[in-house]
Order: structure tokens, then sequence, then C-alpha cells
């Protein structure tokens, strides 16, 4: 298997994920603007998608795909009965989860976010969003195990292509079943339901195709239950750093004026797009190479696998967080500020989305670092740095909130964490012995950086002839944000490419 070759095409279909997924966040800006009602939905909206974060894409993927990939190499009757057993022991948790998470929305908000306690529309509100969207995380936790599955026979592309079903679902109710409703917020809770489902059953067909394709089972004896659950709960602690840091900034914007939860999702989804196309394209691909290169005990291969993929994701992550600082302005105002959505809006977004940028590759190295790890069934080192980068966070939050940067402070203490925790685990793998950097190592961050400083200065100078980003249809703007884009890398890779970097030298095949 070409490495290069299957990140390529998940990144490309990430890319068409990511730009439909801009595409239904432009029709929400429009249709609804920055309101109580997009307070109310995006808390409803981010509580399961937390969740599924931490539990689904995040824990359980980091987990169980380590002890599918030992028992796959054993026989596969047994790697069917072991996934026959966790199937049905997921419907049994995540029933009871969904059960309790629907009684208790009421308690989870005021946990939340404690500032909507006070305004008792918009709690009221969150809490019946919250209610409708909950069972959101049993769908999509169900998805995120045939993704496990799919992942380990090297199925990447299927897995990718689902959320494609969830934004189109959003999309539609958007523009066509708003009118249904007395209340049309309501459409878009009940289409997150809809599209886990077609998630789902999407992926759970194809298991069909590597004969997985199993009735659930109650087998504790299989599953080893106990043992389990303690890597999961370990699990939980190890990836959760980056994502508790979210759900405490969600809590402290919800005390600041109305619409700054919605100005910290915008800018969010900005920043999740090159993290999307970029690091957890790595982190899918890596996590089961790393796997199976420790299964079949080929050292070498698992020190060079992370150097590989730390190597693509300075080429791509630093130009682009350049890019998102620089062009932050121009990405907001082309992208949302139409019908409701205010030049405010814009400014306190854009504020938030810079913060983000600082982080933009530090975010990226944790998913790329984090595998390592998991890959070895150790999740107890991630754990303890996880826990020592909420605290750090907090400090770094505490700070910003003194100094009164409001939502620039929270988004930028997202962005320190991450760097903070890059820098813990990275130190980690080297103290053990795990992992040490390639040769040429020194002269090929000078190209990228120097590179990335002369494509600033492109930038900047491209900048100062166009016109007003308010300026023109919003097909005007959006070609004349593109042309940017696509001119800027261009400059990019070209003085890579003078500089002896060539895409050849990252083909990885194993």
């Amino acid at each position: 298997m070409n490495l290069l070759k299957s990140f390529i095409n998940i990144s490309l279909l990430t890319l068409f994920s990511r730009i439909l997924s801009f595409i239904r966040d432009f029709i929400i800006a429009y249709t609804f603007g920055v309101s109580i009602s997009t307070d109310a939905f995006f808390v409803a909206f981010k509580i399961p998608n937390l969740l599924k974060r931490i539990f689904a894409e995040g824990a359980f993927l980091q987990i169980i795909i380590p002890i599918f990939i030992q028992y796959k190499k054993q026989n596969s009757n047994i790697t069917r009965k072991f996934f026959s057993a966790i199937f049905g022991f997921m419907i049994l948790i995540l029933c009871f989860l969904t059960f309790i998470g629907m009684y208790f929305a009421p308690y989870i908000i005021c946990i939340i976010v404690p500032g909507f306690f006070k305004k008792k529309l918009l709690f009221k509100l969150t809490v019946k969003l919250l209610r409708i969207t909950f069972p959101y995380i049993f769908f999509i936790s169900l998805s995120s195990l045939t993704t496990a599955i799919l992942n380990i026979w090297n199925c990447f592309l299927i897995p990718v292509c689902s959320p494609i079903l969830l934004n189109s679902s959003m999309i539609i109710s958007s523009l066509f079943f708003t009118k249904f409703f007395h209340t049309p917020i309501f459409a878009l809770s009940w289409s997150v339901v809809f599209g886990g489902i077609l998630q789902f059953l999407y992926q759970f067909l194809f298991l069909k195709r590597i004969n997985m394709l199993v009735p659930p089972t109650i087998n504790f004896k299989i599953l080893n239950v106990s043992s389990l659950l303690k890597k999961i709960g370990l699990g939980v602690l190890g990836v959760s750093a980056n994502h508790i840091s979210l759900l405490i900034n969600s809590i402290l914007s919800s005390l600041f004026m109305s619409g700054s939860v919605s100005w910290m999702y915008y800018a969010d989804r900005l920043i999740e797009f090159p993290v999307g196309i970029l690091g957890i394209s790595l982190g899918t691909i890596l996590l089961s190479s790393l796997t199976k290169s420790i299964v079949y005990k080929k050292k070498d291969q698992f020190c060079k696998l992370i150097d590989w993929a730390m190597r693509i994701s300075f080429i791509i992550g630093l130009p682009s967080s350049i890019m998102l600082y620089v062009l932050s302005h121009p990405l907001i105002t082309v992208l949302f500020q139409y019908g409701k959505f205010t030049k405010f809006d814009t400014m306190m977004t854009e504020r938030s989305l810079i913060g983000y940028s600082v982080g933009l590759l530090g975010l990226v190295l944790v998913k790329i670092l984090s595998p390592a790890f998991y890959a070895r069934q150790d999740v107890k080192t991630p754990m303890i740095i996880s826990f020592i980068t909420i605290c750090i966070t907090q400090i770094i939050n505490l700070f910003f909130l003194c100094m009164k940067f409001g939502n620039l402070g929270l988004s930028l203490s997202i962005s320190f964490s991450a760097w903070f925790n890059c820098i813990l685990l990275y130190w980690t793998l080297y103290r053990k012995h795990l992992f040490k950097f390639q040769p040429g190592w020194f002269y090929f961050i000078l190209k990228i950086i120097i590179s990335t400083v002369m494509m600033f200065i492109m930038l900047i100078l491209i900048l100062n002839f166009i016109p007003s980003w308010n300026f023109g249809s919003v097909w005007y703007k959006a070609t004349r944000l593109l042309m940017v884009f696509i001119f800027s890398w261009i400059i990019y890779f070209i003085i890579l490419f003078l500089f002896g970097i060539r895409i050849h030298q990252f083909y990885f095949k194993i």
C-alpha cells in the first residue's frame, strides 16, 4: 500500500466533505444569522458532536483498532466473533447513554453553558434541541465502529465519504423543511439525527465486502469487559485535552454577550477545515499502519512512519496557518457575511479565527503523535499528558480573561494548549527511544520557513490590489478568494521546488 497515494485520496475526499460543510454553514448563517436560535442549536449540536469526537472517533477508535489487528493476525473467525460481541455491547451502552442524555438534558445544559440558565427562552429552546439531537451519538458511535473495521482492511475512502451524508441532510433541511416547523431551527436538529442514521447504514452495508457483516451478540467473555472499559476510560482522558478545553470555552463564552457561542462555532469550523484534511487524514492512515508495524515487530518502520507524517504536516500546515491568519477577514466575509450575519459578527468571528490559526500546526501534530502511543496500547501516557495540558490551558484561560481578551483569549488558549500537548507527546516518545527525527530535518524546516515567508510577502502584496471584500456578488467574491488561495499555494510550491523538495520524496510503501 502506497501511503502517499492513500493520503492524497483521503485528503481530496475530506476536502470535498469540508467544502460541503462550508456550504452548510453558509446556508445556516444566511438563513438564521447569529441569534438565540443559532446559539441554542450550536450548543445542542456541539454536545453530541463533542461526545462523538471524544468517545467514538477518539478514544474508541484509538483503543479498538490495535485490538482488532491482534485478532486479525490470529484468525478471521475470532475477529468476526469479537466484532459481533463489541457491536452488541455498544448497542446496550449507547441505548443507556442516549436515554440518560435526553432525560438529564436540562442539567447538561446548566453544566455546559451555565450562562443560558439566566436566559429562560434560550435555555428552554436549547434543552428541546438537545433532546432531539442527542440520539445522533448512538448512530455515529456505531458508525465509528464500522470505520475501525474498514480502516483495518485498508478501506479508508468509504468512511471518509460518510460526513457528506450528514452535511447533505442538514443542507436539504435548511433549504426545504424549515417552513414546516413553527420554530424553524427544529428542522436542523432533526436533520442531524437523520444524517447520523444515514452515516451508520451506509458504512454498515459496506462490511459485506470484507466478510464482516455480522449480527450483534452479547458475549462478555470474549470482550474482557473490565479491561476494555479501563482502556477506553484512560483513552477518553488521553484524547480529550483539546475537546475538554473547547467544552470549557463554551461554558465561558456563554457568559459573554449573546452571539459569542456562534462566533466561536464559526471560527472552529474554519480551523477544522485544514485540521480535518491534514491531521485526521494522516491520523487515519497512521493508527492502523503503526499498529501493524508493532504487531509485526518493525521498529524502524514505526519511526519512519511518524517522521513521514510530520514532514507532510509541516510542509502543508505551516503555510496554512499563515494563510488563515492573513485571510481571516476575507474568509469570514465571503463565507458568512450575508442575510442576518452582520459586519460585527464578522469582526468577532475573525478574532476567534486569528487565535485558532496560531495553533493549527500544533493541532495537526497532536493527531499524528498520539496514535504512536495507542498503536502500542499505551493509554496511560497520553492520559497523563492530557490532564497536564487541560490544567495548563485553564491557567492560560484565566490569564487572558484577566487581560479582557474575550473570545480571542479563548481561541488562543486552545492554540497554546495544542502546542504544549504536542511538545509533551514528542518529548515522551523521544525519551522512551520510540522516535527520533530522520536525517535532514534542519535544512527541510529552513526551506519550508523561507518558502512560507516568501508566500506571506506575496500574499500581502496581492491583497493591496484586491477590491473590498464587501463588493460584488457571492460568486464573484468567492472566485476572487479562491484565486488568491491558488496563487499563494502556487508561489509556495514553486519556491519549494526550487529548493529541491519533490513529491516523490514522500512516497512510502508498507
